[in-house]
């Protein structure tokens, strides 16, 4: 695994400011508290006045976090939003039982080596397949289409694909695979379409929403904007990958787009973050999933704010879903056109503020994921329950 000591180096004037001599903590303790009955391994945050207070007067690189009354120090990761050598997060993965509390000890040794994980989240364009991005984790891997791929497409060259929607790549290792798969086709042509131990890319986009595209759903149509046209990589792991996708101006609101997409270690659901900037107030603000050929399932859950669709794509069983809070949920159907890849399940949302968060993501029988559709909605109630009840962390410092 690459070595993440390079990002350390950089971050040789972190919280100069909060340098306090007479309140220098020589260590603390992170305790993360889980109120729900099931166990829960995720990436927890650190930021603004808890990371000030958990830094104080010490060197941010020196900083070493381990699982209290052990020896196992965790894999850490900082996240600088606006790459101006400052971390503005610290994320370190948690796991904590049913009902239960985990306490974490953080020292300030720079002496200590790193943890470093066998297992990473990534993000990449692509400029040698057009000019894709894609981006994926140990579970799960997705891609989307730049502006060269868009232009092949109203010139009639080929390799062109024109949609924003959200391509699914079915992995069935925890490996890195976007790599792997686009220098393999780069030798011969459509070899990711083709299962050759690790998984494949069977998923038929087109037109459709993917599985968290976007739109607009106005007079019984869904109106979408074309490809992104600019990309800004922020983040490639190994615990959270962060990228942003700027799309052009689109429909008579002059919608335009910047969604930020992050995918955590561990996790089935990209998050996507979207603000927008538009000339009029909008109706509604919609995302969805294909339903392909329409001979899947849809179940939706406006209660709870999951909505998922389950299929079979080679015989074998794919699920699909979105999750938000429940709150932001205008309306839910499936839209059935006879135009090939325009039929969607619809989520219909109403953003604040311009702006709107949820979670898009799948689950692939032949992963080991899950066996069955029941496996899938339960992996969707488990993870709208755990936006309802995000994790509780809290910091006390030891002098």
């Amino acid at each position: 695994m690459r070595n993440y000591n390079l990002i350390f180096k950089s971050l040789s004037v972190f919280f100069l400011f909060s340098i306090l001599a007479n309140a220098q903590n020589k260590s603390a303790t992170i305790s993360v508290k889980n109120n729900l009955d099931f166990l829960r391994k995720e990436i927890v945050v650190v930021s603004g006045k808890q990371l000030s207070d958990l830094i104080k007067g010490n060197k941010a690189n020196d900083l070493r976090i381990k699982k209290e009354g052990t020896q196992q120090y965790v894999v850490l990761q900082w996240i600088d939003f606006d790459q101006d050598g400052v971390a503005y997060e610290l994320l370190f993965q948690a796991e904590v039982p049913a009902k239960a509390k985990a306490n974490y000890q953080v020292v300030f040794d720079g002496n200590i080596p790193l943890a470093e994980s066998r297992i990473a989240t990534y993000s990449r364009f692509v400029p040698e397949r057009t000019d894709d991005y894609a981006w994926e984790n140990d579970k799960v891997a997705f891609r989307t289409y730049g502006p060269d791929a868009q232009k092949r497409v109203e010139e009639k060259r080929q390799e062109g694909t024109l949609t924003s929607g959200i391509d699914l790549w079915l992995k069935r290792t925890d490996k890195p695979i976007i790599n792997k798969w686009y220098a393999e086709n780069a030798k011969k042509s459509g070899y990711y379409h083709i299962d050759h131990g690790e998984g494949y890319d069977p998923y038929q986009v087109g037109p459709s929403r993917g599985t968290g595209g976007t739109g607009i759903w106005e007079d019984n149509k869904l109106l979408v904007s074309k490809n992104f046209v600019s990309y800004k990589t922020i983040a490639v792991g190994p615990l959270r990958t962060v990228f942003e996708l700027q799309y052009a101006a689109y429909s008579p609101y002059e919608v335009k787009e910047t969604k930020r997409i992050s995918l955590d270690l561990g996790s089935n659901f990209s998050k996507f973050e979207i603000s927008i900037d538009v000339q009029k107030a909008l109706p509604n603000y919609t995302t969805g999933i294909t339903l392909h050929e329409n001979k899947g399932e849809v179940k939706i859950n406006k209660k709870e704010g999951w909505f998922r669709h389950a299929e079979k794509i080679d015989g074998v069983l794919l699920g699909e879903g979105i999750v938000l809070n429940p709150k932001l949920v205008n309306d839910a159907f499936s839209n059935v056109s006879k135009e090939k890849d325009r039929s969607d399940l619809l989520v219909v949302m109403q953003p604040k503020e311009n702006k709107l968060t949820y979670y898009a993501g799948f689950a692939w029988q032949k992963s080991g994921q899950i066996s069955n559709e029941s496996d899938w909605d339960a992996l969707l109630q488990k993870k709208a329950k755990m936006l309802a009840n995000p994790l509780r962390v809290t910091i006390k410092g030891d002098k």
